[in-house]
């Protein structure tokens, strides 16, 4: 908003710093302490509020509409248990660099710390898991904590933050104070760094043109970035012809498509991807951060290459791999160098590689993402590929929850364009995908949303169908029914003697039943030969539906890096002999299938 300084009450504050910060819907729950919030909410109409049926689903919808817009997303909570609630949410988006405002509702200034009904040290609790958060405790500083909320949380790496305001603060009437200019004196403590040491990168180019082995190695900062910087990782691909891969959190950046495409690398990442991690010599480490799932044992970790690792972060420089060329920036800042330099002064001789992508062909012709295929049974596999067949050339937003279905979806669906993907990556949050699909709706409501999910993920959140249902939003829930908490299931029969401690889903509900309950629609099959009319129908329902789709109980997720192991070790899906593997049945005699 232009113009002068207003007098309003901090609640009309929160709705106008909201709406000059360019928000348009927010999900939140009421309660007691952001009941003023509330009511101002009810005399607007220029922001869409969401209302859930639990704070996580507020945060994970939040973050789902972040992740596939590029903006930030808004939850709106009340104290105490509302706040707390919101933690698993904001420690998620921590972890993966989601943009997320949390503004959250607070006992009256006067009975901060007297144990009040609902009350809770929100910015104590939320401190580790938060870029920044704020107690107002004035309400002249109201608009402007919130102007530098929103620039904190979508800054740099991006991440969440929390502004807790008493409700004595929202009665309050003082003065509204409108967005400063980006370089404004409000943001002036924050201010990170987003170009790139040109010697730095001009040292990265020519270890990159004297390269034999090389890889590059994309996360999700590609994709954080902006659209810019994908279709810059993509034009370096194709101007140095070396090989791709990815992290679970940047897939889509480039095309799966794409010729140079290795597939997704990590502990459920391809052979060919892992094998050329391994033994390169130049690995060129793009918006990622050497995460435990990618690198496998870290003293083993990539020997022999020479590392050049690309990050606005600078505390993830060198934190878990030592790099050779650290450069911190934006990603595509530093891209867009990369690219002129690459075009002004290196010589693409693919000659050199030829040796190197004949290498990599060998290991694609291990075929590690090969299944057995069954008539009677439906693989997960399988789904996975019709389900990718059916919709791929639709406008198609995938979300997942956690577990074996998540991994699958990443190895057997294709993406082609970034913000295409939500997944939880880092914290691995069960029940993120429902609320997550919800979030992407509300951005894109002409737009094919798909939750991949677990029949035991699937159910953390599930309260978000009443959600879904009365905001006609059209979500299809794809249910990969095994009726086992899956990946649970395959450790405990590969890592403790198959010993399956509680991992088996007893007393599932009816899911066609559930979501009729809901007054949404239920779909269920079980035979590969009904398949693909059944996922048209999901398609082609308008509204909600929960498509509970029942595949083998006892299918592993391979290729896989066992624990502790280095990515030349992987085990695939021909080498899965373990007898605990091999001789498994579950609780009701039923064998491997």
């Amino acid at each position: 908003m232009a113009g002068k300084n207003l007098e309003m009450t901090g609640a009309e504050m929160v709705l106008r710093a909201l709406e000059d910060n360019g928000v348009e819907h927010i999900f939140g729950y009421p309660g007691g302490a952001v009941l003023p919030i509330y009511d101002e909410l009810h005399q607007q109409e220029a922001i869409e509020h969401i209302l859930v049926r639990h704070e996580q689903g507020a945060g994970h919808m939040a973050e789902g509409y972040a992740r596939s817009t590029g903006k930030c997303g808004v939850m709106l909570v009340t104290s105490g248990p509302g706040a707390t609630n919101a933690v698993t949410t904001l420690q998620d988006a921590l972890m993966d660099s989601i943009p997320l405002v949390c503004i959250s509702g607070q006992v009256p200034t006067s009975l901060i710390g007297s144990d009040a009904f609902q009350e809770c040290d929100t910015v104590g609790i939320t401190r580790p898991c938060t870029k920044h958060n704020w107690l107002v405790k004035d309400v002249n500083e109201l608009s402007s904590i919130i102007h530098q909320a929103f620039k904190i949380a979508t800054s740099g790496r991006p991440g969440p933050v929390v502004v807790d305001i008493p409700k004595d603060i929202q009665f309050a009437t003082g003065t509204y104070t409108p967005p400063p200019p980006s370089s404004g004196a409000a943001t002036a403590a924050y201010q990170p760094k987003v170009q790139g040491d040109m010697e730095q990168i001009r040292a990265a180019i020519e270890l990159m043109a004297a390269a034999k082995k090389p890889v590059i190695y994309s996360g999700g900062g590609v994709i954080n970035s902006g659209p810019e910087a994908s279709q810059l990782l993509r034009e370096l691909v194709e101007l140095s012809g070396f090989p791709i891969t990815s992290t679970l959190m940047g897939l889509g950046a480039y095309p799966a498509s794409g010729e140079a495409w290795l597939g997704m690398l990590g502990m459920h990442g391809t052979y060919e991807a892992n094998m050329t991690m391994h033994d390169c010599d130049v690995m060129v480490c793009i918006g990622a951060r050497f995460d435990d799932r990618i690198t496998g044992r870290l003293d083993a970790f990539s020997p022999n290459s020479k590392k050049i690792h690309i990050d606005i972060d600078p505390s993830s420089i060198n934190k878990n791999v030592p790099v050779d060329i650290p450069i911190i920036g934006d990603v595509g800042h530093v891209l867009e160098d990369m690219v002129r330099l690459w075009r002004a002064s290196a010589k693409t001789d693919r000659s050199k590689l030829k040796d190197w992508w004949a290498q990599i062909e060998k290991w694609r012709a291990r075929n590690s993402l090969a299944y057995a295929k069954n008539a009677d049974v439906i693989m997960p596999q399988y789904a996975l590929e019709r389900l990718y067949e059916l919709t791929k050339d639709r406008d198609t937003y995938i979300t997942t929850e956690v577990g074996q279905h998540q991994m699958w979806a990443a190895q057997f669906y294709g993406f082609e364009k970034p913000n295409r993907w939500m997944t939880s990556g880092g914290l691995g949050t069960m029940g993120y995908g429902f609320p997550a699909a919800i979030g992407v709706q509300v951005a894109h409501r002409d737009s094919l949303v798909i939750d991949i999910a677990g029949d035991a993920s699937i159910q953390m959140c599930i309260q978000e169908l009443s959600c879904a249902v009365q905001y006609e939003l059209p979500v299809k829930i794809f249910i990969m029914n095994n009726q086992y908490m899956g990946m649970v299931r395959q450790w405990q029969q590969l890592l403790h003697g198959n010993r399956l401690s509680h991992s088996y889903t007893e007393s599932m509900p009816d899911f066609v039943k559930l979501a009729e309950a809901y007054g949404a629609t239920g779909i269920r099959c079980d035979k590969p030969a009904d398949l693909d009319e059944a996922i048209r129908t999901m398609i082609d329902t308008k509204g909600p539906v929960i498509f509970d789709c029942r595949v083998a109980t006892l299918a592993n997720c391979f290729p896989m890096i066992p624990s502790g192991k280095a990515h030349n070790e992987m085990l695939l899906p021909d080498e899965a002999t373990d007898e605990a593997v091999a001789n498994a049945i579950d609780a009701k005699g039923r064998a491997l299938v």
